[in-house]
């Protein structure tokens, strides 16, 4: 399970919770039913945002939910889950770009990939994956050979990049798809309108999943000997933070021109959780919304010492947006904040190249381990696909995704909090002051 969009649980008011646990669990459902069992493991907090970008421009529908029986992952309890083209679209784009990530880790001979037997049913795992991808797609008019031609020229962009090289040449792949795939929602919503903001939408997304995934992952980048977007091309904290808060602000702006019907759930998501996001990366914690230029806010003069976020800042310098006219400012969007879950290690995003980064959200490999310098212990290797999948539903049964202090990534096996194990909630510091909190 991985992806930059990851709320907390304890901020989501109880129905957009219940919304934003329909579209995981629709994705998840509508992966078996397309593909198989084996398929579900493809399931990701990032594209079920395409689920959700569907429905928030269509009116609701009987038939737009089904019952779905006992999971463990829901505590053996039945739920709402969202149906039809969306949560379907959502599962292709998730199992075309997951192939890529099997194709990757297999190239990377990672975990028990590294075995010849284990590694030639991964490759024909991927290349089933893609197939059913594709005839998903074909079926609801989306060509997949844009996500498949961007995770191919991944691998060609990084290896061409360099000290000078603009950031965002490296991040023009997971730009292109993540655009193709939000603005086909508009398409199957019967809203061509929106095809051109939601593509806008979409590429500044992506951007942002690349740029926050290379950022979270620098450190241990570099430790591993792995490539990275930001020490491969020279690129600051302070530019990429600067990148990071235009793309999270351009997001907001590109879904102001699109229409939609009831869009809580998405305004929650792509409005108040990219931020989060931002600021989780860059590992500042106050106030997003306070005013631009006011001490301690994004764009204040920064003196070295005090970061602009009110504590040590690693990027230097925030970025130029405050209040910054976010989308659907005094719209009637509920209150609290999005639901979340936890996040696997490894590299998230979009493609990545052999040994090489992706983007943050769609889902893409990244390098294996390295070794440590000195005296520093070796690291443990990466696990394989199936084993971090096993891994990973241990933790998530156990709560200690959410709940421990400290748990083991369960593929890149680097060191996690629980994502709610200080969830800030009831002295919330974020949402209070959106202008669109009235809601």
């Amino acid at each position: 399970m991985f992806g930059i969009v990851r709320p907390c649980s304890h901020r989501l008011t109880e129905g957009l919770r219940a919304e934003w646990m329909a579209h995981l669990c629709g994705l998840c459902l509508a992966l078996r039913a397309d593909h198989g069992q084996l398929a579900r493991v493809a399931t990701n907090y990032d594209g079920l945002i395409v689920s959700v970008l569907t429905e928030a421009q269509t009116e609701r529908v009987a038939g737009a939910r089904r019952t779905a029986g006992p999971c463990p992952l829901r505590a053996m309890r039945t739920a709402p889950v969202a149906r039809g083209e969306g949560a379907r679209l959502a599962a292709a784009v998730s199992l075309v770009l997951a192939s890529a990530k099997v194709r990757d880790h297999v190239a990377d001979r990672d975990g028990l990939l590294a075995r010849r037997p284990v590694a030639a049913a991964a490759r024909r795992m991927a290349h089933r994956w893609d197939a059913a991808g594709a005839r998903t797609g074909r079926e609801l008019g989306f060509d997949t050979a844009v996500l498949v031609d961007a995770v191919d020229r991944q691998a060609g962009v990084e290896a061409l990049a360099g000290p000078g090289t603009p950031l965002l040449a490296v991040t023009e792949p997971t730009e292109t798809a993540t655009a193709a795939a939000f603005a086909h929602t508009a398409v199957l919503a019967g809203r061509p309108g929106n095809a051109a903001p939601l593509a806008e939408a979409g590429r500044l997304f992506g951007r942002l999943a690349h740029l926050l995934d290379a950022v979270e992952d620098r450190e241990a980048d570099a430790a591993a000997g792995a490539w990275n977007p930001l020490t491969a091309t020279g690129t600051s904290l302070a530019e990429a933070r600067r990148l990071a808060d235009d793309a999270a602000h351009g997001v907001r702006l590109a879904l102001r021109d699109a229409q939609f019907v009831d869009d809580r759930l998405l305004h929650r998501l792509l409005a108040h959780e990219l931020r989060r996001s931002v600021d989780r990366a860059f590992a500042t914690t106050s106030c997003s919304h306070q005013a631009y230029g006011a001490p301690g806010a994004p764009g204040a003069p920064y003196d070295g010492h005090q970061g602009p976020y009110g504590q040590q800042d690693p990027a230097g310098q925030g970025g130029p947006y405050g209040v910054g006219a976010p989308y659907g400012v005094g719209g009637p969007h509920g209150g609290g904040n999005p639901y979340g879950g936890g996040q696997p290690g490894g590299h998230g995003g979009f493609g990545g190249g052999h040994g090489g980064h992706g983007g943050g959200g769609f889902g893409g490999p990244g390098g294996p381990g390295g070794l440590g310098g000195g005296g520093t212990p070796r690291p443990k290797p990466p696990r394989g696909l199936l084993a971090g999948c096993a891994v990973f539903v241990g933790l998530f049964c156990t709560c200690r995704i959410c709940c421990a202090k400290e748990y083991e990534g369960p593929w890149s096996r680097k060191k996690r909090e629980g994502c709610c194990r200080n969830c800030d909630c009831p002295d919330c510091g974020c949402d209070c002051c959106c202008p669109c909190d009235g809601c």
